[in-house]
């Protein structure tokens, strides 16, 4: 597979990138929510967190799906950390190792494969951390402990194997007599060694992308960008518990499990000829109408009072657990994973309240330069207020409930989107307002 190939993106200002680039117009306001809110949890957090500034207003790029489909295993490396794939190889670093100690272990210049990764040939290495390789080395095979290049699903094994033996020293090649045509023994050679001991069964699974870290982009955003968990982007690669990348390194990119059962397929069913329903009779118009018999009138129902509906009325908004940030129509409700929080339409100009009294965690901005309000609350709570403008307050300003933050845009973007979280994750804001 080609290498792929990113435009630069806005900085996200996660440890290890320190530069900046353009931000493209295709970056979503989901993202920047979360980025904002990791900012706002930055003090009290024991988690990786992503600090990337981009999100988005619809489903742009939903990773939920992602979440949910199995990644195979990284292919085992042979003795020397090599995995072998048929359009490039990778290295895997032990405890302990420097970019020098993997060159001098394959067989490359350390100056050499430093270069290549963006790296220093006496920087550390974590367990497990992957690094490219600017040329091929030996294949990995038996005398170096490994199973040869991985294949892909389906490659004929018997030509690739007839292809080796044609490039093998003919004198080191096991030989089997075939028996004559009335039966009898195979007798092997005195050099033929069982299949298993003399040739390793390769490796079968999907050559996976390798992505090459531009400058701006985070683990996160390259996961997003695949469609796969930032997890399993972690453990095929090495990476820290941070998740943390530097510009120049090369990824490789989960693949499917090939061997993650498939949802049966619905199957219409199929009627053998003759044997479906029969065909009804025919209607005669020497047979009768049936009688109809009248049904008599219901009796009519006894008169009731009029409920008390001062008695059902809701409790005044105050108290709700967070006051309604503007007055308007909702337009999209709260959908996990799609939507997470509403969508909230108003006039142009109209005042945007804080729903609590708080903290401002983090004023950020979207591609477009929309400033995004992030405000933390006692109980590890947060509100978000996206696609405002006219922002009246500032980073670490406290605030009171009620008290104007910004405006309603204006335009056609004339909404606000208002998001609760409980720590990282979103949650419906419908309870926690007056009842509408």
């Amino acid at each position: 597979m080609t290498e792929q190939s990113r435009p630069a993106a806005r900085l996200s200002y996660r440890p290890g990138v320190q530069a900046q680039g353009e931000v493209s117009p295709r970056q979503t306001l989901r993202r920047l929510i979360l980025a904002g809110t990791a900012l706002g949890l930055l003090a009290a957090c024991d988690r990786p967190l992503d600090f990337d500034m981009r999100g988005n207003f619809g489903n742009t790029l939903d990773t939920a799906e992602a979440a949910r489909q199995p990644v195979a295993n990284r292919p085992q490396p042979d003795a020397r950390g090599v995995i072998s794939y048929p359009n490039y190889q990778v290295a895997v670093a032990r405890q302990g190792d420097t970019v020098a100690d993997v060159a001098t272990r394959i067989g490359v210049a350390p100056d050499e494969l430093a270069r290549f990764n963006g790296l220093r040939p006496a920087d550390p290495l974590r367990p497990d951390e992957v690094v490219a390789l600017p040329r091929r080395v030996a294949e990995p095979s038996a005398a170096t402990g490994g199973f040869g290049t991985v294949q892909a699903p389906g490659t004929d094994i018997t030509s690739l194997a007839s292809s080796a033996i044609d490039r093998s020293d003919a004198a080191a090649v096991s030989t089997t007599t075939l028996p004559p045509a009335g039966g009898g023994m195979i007798t092997p050679s005195a050099s033929a060694q069982p299949a298993s001991a003399a040739t390793p069964r390769p490796q079968v699974g999907q050559e996976p992308t390798r992505h090459q870290v531009k400058r701006g982009e985070t683990a996160f955003t390259i996961a997003r960008l695949y469609n796969v968990s930032v997890r399993s982007l972690a453990e095929w690669n090495g990476l820290g518990a941070d998740y943390t990348i530097r510009e120049g390194q090369f990824l490789l990119i989960p693949v499917p499990d090939a061997q993650a059962p498939a949802r049966p397929a619905a199957t219409a069913a199929v009627t053998a000829p003759g044997a479906g329903s029969p065909t009804p009779v025919p209607p005669s118009a020497a047979t009768p109408l049936p009688t109809e018999v009248p049904t008599p009138a219901a009796a009519p129902a006894p008169a009731t009072s009029a409920p008390d509906l001062g008695a059902e009325q809701s409790a005044p908004a105050r108290n709700a657990q967070l006051a309604t940030p503007v007055q308007g129509t909702i337009i999209r409700d709260y959908e996990k994973g799609k939507n997470d929080g509403l969508d909230i339409q108003a006039a142009s100009g109209t005042a945007i309240v804080a729903a609590e009294s708080g903290t401002v965690a983090a004023i950020t901005a979207s591609a477009d330069q929309v400033p995004i309000i992030v405000i933390r609350h006692p109980d590890n709570l947060l509100t978000v207020y996206a696609n405002v403008e006219g922002a009246v307050v500032k980073k670490d300003d406290k605030v009171t409930r009620g008290q104007k933050i910004a405006q309603i845009r204006s335009g056609s973007s004339n909404y606000l989107h208002f998001e609760v979280r409980k720590g990282f994750d979103s949650v419906d804001p419908t309870p926690y307002l007056a009842p509408r």
